[in-house]
């Protein structure tokens, strides 16, 4: 645990320094920026105490409360950026302002997410403690994104905690107050810094419960589940304009069309009907899975995602090739594949930006990752290359 919290720690301090020194590149100028805007809330502690208290809370917004999902003049948008420039600025009290010991403290509480996220693999996939490890701390994009002070360590922390929650309590056929408390307040911090992940999250808890009550069916519920959720999601507007989920998706794309940056891409505009977005899907999972690519290569930042891309690819093909057996929960296989594809899937709805894309997507890898790597089969792997090479080296 130490040597994993050392890890995170010095991928923290590295982003840091990438911030400064190359923050145009990686889509990251926001760490330094939430860094200062949280010294000044600081300041305001000791300044003007009640206002400090009382500022998240503020809504001088056109729509008051209304806005759930949109991009600006939002309360609800913003409330991602200040609610956590509010916690950085608590961490300040203790750092003085050092962004550096902040570090620190943010990668101790974000340890919690993989913690949590392998005990679940640990009990899922039995005996695979090192490809575990591995592959649940050590993903290079996921240890960076995550160690960062940005929002998505804590995202991924509080779908973990959801997931360790939610698995536990069905294998022990009981929620106790403590586990719904837990979930409650996990819900909250992605409503507050990823609200539309809960959207995505709830077809697969729901699938995921259902295939638990009928182990035997659980292609079908989990079929059932999204083709029930994906006519729900085109039709919920029909019985109150606040549920256009459609709309809310072309608008945060748009939004990100009006962006300026470095890894941009040329996307589709979506429109908001099924038909486009059915449309539109390949490239949506393309963007997401396959970039960046060798041809999306223009410096070290984006060398290094796209070599991680093709390793992933890599280890799919080994996957479908050398697969073996030993899973003890097939729901929960089932739950990472339909929520990481669904995660993914609106990402390249939206985001036209490779940076962000590789950002985005580090909270679930794992999901996709880390079952993948604990069931190919490493000894058979082992045995052919290293068989081959003693044919050879005997002739």
């Amino acid at each position: 645990m130490v040597i994993l919290l050392l890890l995170k720690i010095m991928a923290g301090i590295f982003y840091g320094w990438i911030g400064i020194y190359y923050g145009q590149y990686a889509y990251m100028f926001d760490t330094w920026g939430y860094h200062h805007a949280a010294i000044e809330e600081y300041k305001m502690l000791f300044r003007e105490p009640a206002e400090y208290l009382t500022n998240l809370f503020q809504n001088s917004y056109p729509n008051g409360g209304g806005g759930l999902f949109d991009s600006y003049n939002s309360y609800w948008n913003d409330l991602k950026s200040n609610f956590f420039v509010k916690l950085l600025s608590v961490f300040d009290v203790f750092s003085f302002g050092n962004y550096y010991i902040n570090v620190i403290f943010y990668s101790f509480i974000t340890l919690t997410g993989p913690v949590a996220f392998y005990r679940v693999l640990n009990d899922v996939l039995p005996g695979k403690k090192i490809q575990l490890l591995l592959s649940t701390f050590l993903i290079p994009s996921f240890l960076y994104w995550t160690s960062g002070i940005h929002k998505d360590g804590l995202v991924f922390m509080a779908l973990s905690l959801i997931t360790f929650h939610f698995y536990f309590g069905m294998k022990e056929r009981r929620f106790s107050l403590k586990r719904w408390i837990v979930i409650f307040i996990s819900l909250l911090i992605l409503f507050t810094f990823r609200n539309f992940i809960i959207l995505i999250l709830i077809p697969a808890l729901v699938a995921w419960y259902l295939s638990n009550r009928y182990p035997k069916k659980i292609a079908i519920v989990f079929l059932t589940t999204y083709l029930v959720s994906s006519i729900l999601f085109f039709t919920l507007r029909y019985v109150y304009s606040g549920f256009d989920f459609p709309q809310e998706v072309v608008d945060k794309q748009q939004a990100f069309m009006k962006l300026q940056g470095n890894s941009g891409i040329d996307i589709k505009e979506l429109e908001p009907n099924a038909i486009s977005f059915i449309k539109n899907a390949p490239q949506a999972i393309a963007s997401t899975t396959l970039r960046p690519h060798p041809g999306d290569v223009k410096h070290i930042l984006s060398l290094a995602a796209a070599s991680e891309t093709n390793l992933i690819l890599l280890l799919f093909l080994c996957f479908l090739i050398w697969r073996t057996s030993g899973v003890k929960s097939d729901q929960f296989i089932w739950f990472s594949l339909f929520f990481s594809f669904s995660f993914l899937l609106t990402i390249g709805y939206t985001v036209n930006f490779l940076g962000a894309i590789v950002r985005y997507r580090s909270i679930v890898i794992p999901f996709l990752t880390v079952p993948m790597v604990c069931l190919i089969n490493w000894n058979r792997i082992y045995d052919l290359l290293f068989n081959n090479i003693k044919i050879k080296n005997n002739v």
